[in-house]
């Protein structure tokens, strides 16, 4: 896994670039309606879970374990789905999506931290993210009824801080690259 992950460091900058993008278009533009934030949440749901099933498909060629990427991939592309097929949906309903997408992604990536370890020093930021991610998805859970600009804001700052730290995890992968190809 952790030549895969250091050959691939370019999708976690990806991943990281897009949520910083979508974070500080939460933020630029506060006063976004309910249906602009769900197609925000989608569009970012989905790329996320793309570049997930990407990630478990190159992991599956170099004969690596893939099955915690295509469940983090499916997740996301259901989440997306979900939040296309209801734009009608109430700010609780989203409230809800948001919150089990985010500690079920924060699992899943406290989870390989753990075994990455054992592979690459630096792994905290993976473990970080994972954290920030369940942080955020229960907090969501405790106050789901906070007006749509506060889950806007939530969301920007979720967003910017994920980000963040996964391209810094991706820049570290890159760096020892070589390393973790032995």
């Amino acid at each position: 896994m952790n030549a895969v992950l250091a050959k691939n460091w370019w999708s976690l900058v990806i991943r990281g670039i897009v949520a910083i993008l979508m974070g500080v278009a939460a933020f630029v533009w506060p006063g976004v309606t309910l249906a602009a934030l769900v197609l925000l949440f989608g569009a970012y749901a989905l790329l996320d879970g793309i570049v997930s099933m990407i990630g478990a498909v190159r992991a599956v060629e170099a004969h690596q374990r893939w099955g915690a990427l295509v469940f983090e991939g499916v997740a996301g592309i259901a989440a997306a789905v979900i939040t296309v097929l209801w734009p009608a949906i109430t700010a609780f309903a989203l409230v809800c999506i948001i919150a089990a997408w985010a500690i079920l992604t924060g699992i899943l990536e406290i989870a390989a931290a753990i075994r990455l370890r054992k592979h690459v020093a630096g792994e905290w930021l993976l473990a970080l993210t994972g954290l920030v991610s369940v942080a955020f998805g229960m907090l969501l859970l405790v106050a789901p009824v906070a007006g749509v600009l506060a889950i806007a804001l939530w969301v920007g700052i979720y967003l910017l801080v994920f980000g963040v730290l996964l391209v810094a995890l991706g820049i570290r992968l890159k760096s020892v690259g070589p390393a973790a190809a032995q």
